[in-house]
Formats: C-alpha cells, structure tokens, sequence
C-alpha cells in the first residue's frame, strides 16, 4: 500500500524523480530517463523553468510554430503559435494568405475595462448601506493610491466601484463591483491588490459606524477576488470582400460558397452542440498564441466562454452575412491580455514572440489574437462547407500516425506519396506501413 509523502515540496529533483520512480514507476529506468531527456541542457534555463511552478521534475514541450502572410490593418505579420494539434497552423496560415489578397484583417479594440469584485454579506438596512457606501467611496479610492500611482502615470488605474445589492439570489449578499484600466499588463495582481484594500478600508469603517454594525447587524467579507469575465474588454476583427472573390475553389461559385458559409454561421448561432466545437476551433488560434505570447490561456477560455453564453445560450463568437454583394465575416471576443510581467519578460520564447510580432502593447496583442482566432474559424468553416474537415485534417494528422509505429524517413516519404491520391485513415496508414516492411 502507498503511504502518504510528507515534506515532497523539499526534496531536491533528483530525489523527487527518485521516489516517484520508486513508488509509482516501478524503478524503471526508461522512465526516469524521459524525465531527464527534456531537461534543458543550460543549468540558468532550466533553473528558471522550474521556478515557473511547483514540484518540477523535467518540462513538457509544445511546437512552437509561425503563421506567415497576415495582413492586419495594413501590416504585414507573422504570428507564433504555441500548439500540439495538427493543421491548426496550416489552416491559419491558408486563411492569412486567402484574405491578403483580399484586403487582409480589420481590427480595432472596442473596450478595455476589467472587472474586480468584493463580495460580501449584510443582513442591515438596504438604504442605510447605499447611503453608508456613498459616504466611504471616496475612502476606498484615498486607500489604494500607494497601489495605483504607478498604473496611474501609465494612463490606468481604478475606474469606478459600485455597490451591487445580489440579495435576490442570496439572503444580504451584496458586492462592490469594481471597474480597472490596466493598460498593458493583464492585471491580475495589481487587481486583486486594490480590491483587498478596499475590503479592509470597506470593514473597518463599517464597524466603526454604529448605524452600520450595530444590534446585531454584521457586515462580513467573503472574499475580494478579480473576474475574468470581461465583456467590456473587447476587440471586433472582421473580414470582407465582394462575394464574386469568395470563388478560390472552383467547385464552386462564390455566391453558392457565402451561402452555405453563412448557413454554417448561422447553425453555430442556435444550435448548442455545434457552437461548442464551432468555438473551439477559433480558440485552436486564440489559445496558441495567447500561449506563445506567455498570457493565462485559461482565463481567457473561461471569460470567452461565457460571453459566448451571455444571452442565455451557448453561441457561435463568429458571425457572416452578405449585403449588397459584399461578403463579411466578424467576431467580437473579449480579451484581457498583458505584454508586461509575468512570463513576458522571463520565458526566453515568449520574449521571441513579442519581438516577432515587434513587441505589441496590449491592445495590438488583442487584435492580433483575435484575427488569429477569426482566420481559424474561417479555415474550418471553408473545409466544412466544401472538401470536408477530414481531408486536410487526417492529412496533416499522418505523421502523428507514422511517428506513432516508428516509421523511417524512407517509410514516411513513400506514405506522404501514396496519400496524396487516397484517403487517410489511421487504419488504412498502418496498413500501408505494414505493406511496405513486408515488401
């Protein structure tokens, strides 16, 4: 039986790897020379990579690929992407070069505001609250200077707090609601920051009013914490051109191809089930460079998701139409991004990565992670509506397959050949690999 471990966290790496190979691994050496394989060889670099988290025992890789041919508002770009999945750069790379000639990507930033919130509980007077909250706000704005001069002279800070009465979903749950401008960090720490402060100057003062916190009315912090949902952090990237320059297939007219892509749009917009694989295809862009450029994939999956539901059903982010004649295709998605702090200026590649895209500030990043995510879409919307999905896809997926059983170049080469002219099938490559070594 496997006993808990006490005091993992102080052990050195060797002898972490050492007791996980013991107790889980079987003493296999190959394991533990997988973990040793992917150390980096600099002793700085790796020294930096373990201190990027907890308990670190090797680093797990991704490509780390580049997008060519972007036009955004008139620039040309080449952007990184961080990303395991096949055809995700290849298809971003073929929309780049479909709408270059076309016009290239329209982007502009909507909004930049983010969203901290202390939550709370009161069982007094509603009105003794408000009236209580008007008096102290100036006092919690006085409280936070010493945190927010220096945002401040970057043109940032904190914006507004409301009092927002939540009492009709939760008995005497109030919030105050606050609003930041944090220019080209993400924001997070300096957020969270602010907003502790105002708890503490918010309570203190409340216990000190008799009105307030007296007779048996309490007023208790929950918890002061940022949102990463951020409707009001927003960036619209678009493109368009006359429907008669849609027609780059000629299966197929340029009219036939708008209609059955905007029929496609449109299905995303109210079915469900299909919006959700419909917006992950435009978060395959989103997140690789969101992660190449060091910024929190995650919270941006969460906030984006919910704005896709913010109407009280699960949508489509992108959206198409045609009028006069002309072809758009658009998204609005909010993205809180930071080109400063955090891993901006310590992970080696996502210093490349801003230099790539010739260090962008926060709102050039926004722009660019959202074309990056509207020329996914349209990749595999155009595959969906005319050749297929799998045609592209399991053609790009094929050396996973031919890695997979270990096939030599040689092998590789004739197989790349062969499936030119046939369909891929993970069943039909092993096939053909088999055929080949029995020859």
């Amino acid at each position: 039986m496997i006993k808990p471990i006490s005091g993992f966290s102080r052990l050195s790496k060797k002898e972490k790897i050492d007791w996980l190979a013991k107790t889980y691994l079987k003493n296999q050496p190959e394991d533990v020379a997988v973990l040793r394989q992917y150390w980096n060889e600099d002793s700085h670099l790796q020294r930096l990579h373990d201190e990027f988290t907890e308990n670190t025992l090797s680093n797990f890789y991704l490509p780390f690929g580049l997008a060519p041919n972007f036009l955004i508002n008139g620039d040309l770009m080449a952007i990184p992407m961080a990303i395991e999945e096949s055809s995700v750069i290849a298809a971003a790379s073929k929309a780049a070069k479909f709408w270059g000639t076309r016009g290239g990507f329209k982007a502009r930033v909507i909004d930049t505001k983010k969203i901290g919130q202390v939550h709370f509980k009161y069982n007094g007077n509603k009105e003794l609250l408000n009236r209580f909250f008007t008096s102290v706000k100036p006092k919690l704005l006085q409280a936070v200077k010493p945190i927010t001069s220096n945002m401040e002279k970057r043109g940032g800070g904190v914006l507004d707090i409301q009092l927002k009465d939540k009492t009709a979903a939760i008995e005497a749950y109030y919030q105050l609601h606050c609003e930041f401008e944090t220019r080209d960090s993400m924001g997070a720490n300096f957020i969270n920051s602010c907003l502790e402060k105002f708890a503490e100057v918010f309570e203190n003062e409340a216990n000190k009013d008799p009105h307030i916190t007296s007779e048996g009315k309490t007023l208790d912090i929950i918890m002061s914490i940022l949102s990463n949902y951020v409707p009001e952090c927003l960036v619209r990237a678009e493109v368009s051109c006359p429907v008669e320059e849609l027609n780059e297939n000629k299966d197929i007219e340029g009219k036939e191809f708008a209609k059955k892509f905007i029929e496609a749009v449109k299905i995303a917009e109210v079915e469900p089930y299909r919006a959700v694989t419909h917006n992950k295809g435009i978060m395959n862009g989103i997140d690789a460079v969101v992660l190449a450029t060091g910024n929190d994939f995650r919270a941006v999956e969460a906030g984006v998701h919910a704005y896709a539901a913010r109407n009280g059903q699960y949508s489509s982010l992108t959206h198409a139409g045609l009028e006069d004649g002309i072809f758009k295709f658009w998204i609005e998605i909010p993205l809180a991004l930071g080109t400063v702090g955090g891993l901006t200026s310590l992970h080696p590649l996502v210093k490349l990565a801003m230099d790539i895209l010739q260090k962008p500030n926060a709102q050039e990043l926004m722009k660019i992670v959202a074309v990056a995510g509207l020329a996914q879409n349209f990749a595999a919307l155009n595959s969906l509506t005319t050749t297929g999905i799998q045609q592209g896809h399991m053609k790009m997926h094929l050396m996973n397959i031919l890695n997979q059983h270990q096939a030599t170049e040689e092998e590789k080469k004739v197989l790349i050949e062969y499936f030119t002219k046939n369909t891929v099938t993970h069943s039909s490559a092993v096939a053909q690999l088999k055929k080949i070594r029995s020859l």
